[in-house]
């Protein structure tokens, strides 16, 4: 799957929405807008009682600002889509900090220590600065919403995701086993010796679907070995059968190789329905699994008798269809099924990328 965003591992985006660095973000904050005013021009020409005076009524009129903004205007109107009452309370709230501040300045000036007449031009620029800056303080708040809300969409996929393919599973294996359960029945009526050894390879068979199938990947050869059974299992109950399996010659080339449990039994298992001639005479399945590099390549042929009519054409595509859905959801667009069909032959063939 494509990655949500690059910088979501990178230690600047961790120390802005992480809660373990709250306390951390707070300091920092606190501190940079003291170095920052005391360092600006409002400072500069005044002498130190009053420099000190202004520095703490400036400071102290903008942290306060920033935090009822950051705390009660953002979350309470802003994040509620009150956008145009949020700005007409954010105004009023620097308007009226900003006149106090003035008012605080003027009663200094006039008390005798330095006479200063009020600057209203000098006002209204605080007043656009202290809203441009404040305004920042909602961005990260914004930012921070936006991350984690898609941290949680992020993990709603991946249940839905998972709750998804587990459903589209549970219809396979019930499928499945319908199909192999009326063979079973078919079987006893004529060969009951027989009959008894299917039973028993099934109960091996179903130990594997217990085991192995609820979880997310399963080892290649254990898949080969499933696949394997599953076609004995017809051989036993079917005289005129002729299955080859191929798989790569290399020992232990498949070693370490892991795939979507049951990702090809739809296939397979179609290639036996399929397969069934009328006319007695012999039908073939052939699975064939080659590595290409970093790609899978699986391939399973079997013969048809174009007169075949399956009794269950209602559900008789719901198998592909499944399994079509699941290597949407699994793979996306990095996979390719391509179907061949004949009037003697059907091939199945998937790419899938290791």
């Amino acid at each position: 799957m494509k990655p949500e965003l690059e910088l979501k591992n990178t230690n600047l985006l961790q120390f802005i929405i992480d809660d373990r660095y709250r306390i951390l973000r707070h300091v920092v904050f606190l501190v940079a807008s003291l170095v920052v005013i005391s360092y600006s021009n409002w400072q500069v020409g005044y002498p130190e009682p009053l420099k000190y005076y202004r520095l703490f009524c400036v400071y102290g009129v903008l942290i306060t600002i920033c935090y009822i903004n950051m705390y009660f205007l953002v979350p309470v109107f802003f994040f509620r889509g009150r956008h145009l009452l949020y700005l007409v309370l954010l105004s009023l709230l620097v308007f009226l900090s900003l006149t106090f501040m003035a008012a605080l300045f003027h009663a200094y000036l006039i008390s005798g220590e330095i006479p200063q007449a009020v600057n209203y031009r000098g006002f209204f620029e605080g007043f656009f600065i202290t809203v441009s800056i404040v305004l920042i303080t909602t961005m990260i708040k914004l930012f921070q919403r936006w991350t984690r809300d898609n941290d949680r969409i992020a993990e709603l996929k991946n249940i839905t995701l998972r709750m998804e393919l587990n459903e589209l599973k549970n219809q396979i294996n019930p499928h499945f086993l319908f199909n192999m359960l009326n063979g079973i029945k078919a079987l006893i009526r004529t060969d009951p010796d027989k009959a008894n050894l299917v039973i028993m390879k099934l109960s091996e068979f179903l130990r594997y679907q217990i085991y192995e199938n609820n979880e997310e990947q399963t080892l290649l050869n254990s898949e080969i070995t499933f696949l394997s059974n599953f076609l004995n299992l017809e051989m036993l109950r079917r005289d005129h059968l002729l299955i080859d399996v191929s798989t790569p010659d290399t020992p232990g080339l498949l070693n370490g190789i892991f795939v979507p449990p049951n990702l090809f039994t739809t296939f397979v298992e179609n290639a036996v329905k399929h397969s069934v001639d009328i006319s007695g005479n012999q039908s073939h399945i052939g699975i064939k699994i080659v590595l290409f590099g970093n790609q899978l390549h699986f391939s399973c042929t079997n013969s048809k008798d174009p007169h075949f009519i399956l009794s269950d054409q209602k559900n008789s595509g719901l198998g592909l269809l499944n399994i079509k859905r699941r290597l949407e959801l699994l793979y996306q667009e990095n996979y390719s099924l391509t179907v061949n069909s004949t009037e003697n032959q059907f091939t199945v063939t998937l790419i899938l990328p290791l």
